[in-house]
């Protein structure tokens, strides 16, 4: 007999008790069992914290039939692989067939026979749980997979960041400014992550621009100005063209953060929602943070004063309605300035230090 602590749970749905109390005497000693006599007790069953893992379900049941329960149930995508099996006296060759093409796994006709019925339950629950197993492996290797994707983009980032920066912090604060705008202007979390973690590319074409012009301590010229502008592009180029939406992002903040509302920015003179969004919400992180931030061709100015700045350019520079959530989300933004400091060393967006602890 299974521990009762391990046992898997089988949901049997049938309208006549009678068949209810076979199958559950035959499965009883082997599965933990629960019962519905219709296919509304079902569906709350199914869809409860606790749902099942493999479904018996009569078809001729009043109200809610089997086939239809077991066609909502294949069209949830959080239960559609429950695996179903058919127990039923519907007997001939096009309901065995009607029933496969439903979605269920197995057919099974009345009158049941035990060791079929266990046989079949036991294959279907194994086939189950291997592939739960498969999908829990992919998801740990997706995720994996993604972790590392994120700490080479940052990494390139703050590569390209060093060259004008010496702590390369500003690529953290500009990803975690952008998420927090993001996110106050009512984009979703899935949204909100890809642009936190695509923002730190945004100034990956620095790398091809060379230090003459980019670490002048001074007002470029116009020729300057001019090799200056190619950086959105040379960064679209480095990280190229992709299928994932992660690289497809970092490749729009990195050709379109210059970009202004009024049409005036570089390197396309797109206007208002011509700018993609992602480009729209980076590019006032970038600002701000290059206000308050020390750069070869000015100092650090402080809050008041950056503020001030950014206010004058709303609806020229920036989406009015973007500077409306960046000024709602203002405190955290300020946090997170303080968290990553300059001041504090060059800093990992674990609060890490280099060779000590931060503050976060």
């Amino acid at each position: 007999m299974t521990n009762l602590l391990e046992r898997q749970t089988i949901l049997v749905v049938d309208d006549v008790p009678e068949n209810i109390d076979l199958l559950s005497e035959v499965l009883r000693d082997h599965y933990h069992i629960r019962v519905a006599t219709n296919g509304e007790k079902a569906l709350k069953i199914v869809y409860s914290d606790s749902p099942p893992d493999l479904i018996l379900l009569d078809i001729m049941m009043p109200g809610l039939s089997g086939l239809e329960l077991c066609r909502r149930l294949k069209s949830n995508p959080d239960r559609r692989k429950i695996p179903v099996i058919f127990v039923t006296a519907m007997c001939s060759v096009e309901d065995e067939q009607l029933g496969l093409e439903t979605g269920a796994v197995d057919y099974i006709t009345k009158p049941i026979s035990p060791p079929v019925v266990l046989a079949r339950v036991r294959t279907h629950l194994a086939l189950y749980d291997q592939s739960r197993e498969l999908e829990r492996m992919v998801t740990q290797r997706t995720l994996e997979l993604s972790v590392s994707r994120q700490q080479i983009i940052r990494r390139l980032g703050r590569a390209a960041e060093y060259r004008d920066d010496e702590t390369g912090n500003h690529v953290l604060r500009v990803g975690h400014y952008a998420r927090l705008i993001a996110e106050t202007h009512g984009l979703g979390p899935k949204a909100s992550s890809i642009i936190f973690a695509a923002a730190p590319m945004h100034d990956v074409g620095k790398i091809g621009i060379r230090d003459s012009i980019l670490l002048k301590p001074g007002k470029l010229d116009a020729a300057e100005w001019e090799v200056m502008r190619r950086h959105p592009l040379i960064g679209a180029e480095i990280i190229g063209e992709h299928e994932g939406e992660l690289l497809q992002a970092a490749r729009t903040i990195a050709l379109t953060h210059h970009e202004r509302w009024d049409g005036r920015g570089y390197p396309a003179q797109l206007k208002g929602e011509a700018i993609p969004l992602e480009g729209r919400i980076v590019g006032i992180a970038d600002v701000f943070d290059a206000l308050i931030s020390v750069r070869p061709y000015k100092p650090a100015y402080n809050i008041e004063d950056s503020l001030k700045i950014m206010d004058a350019q709303e609806g020229s520079h920036f989406e009015p309605a973007l500077m409306d959530a960046f000024r709602k989300t203002l405190p955290e933004i300020l946090d997170v300035m303080r968290e990553y400091s300059d001041e504090k060393g060059a800093l990992t967006d674990f609060g890490l230090s280099t060779g000590r602890l931060g503050d976060g």
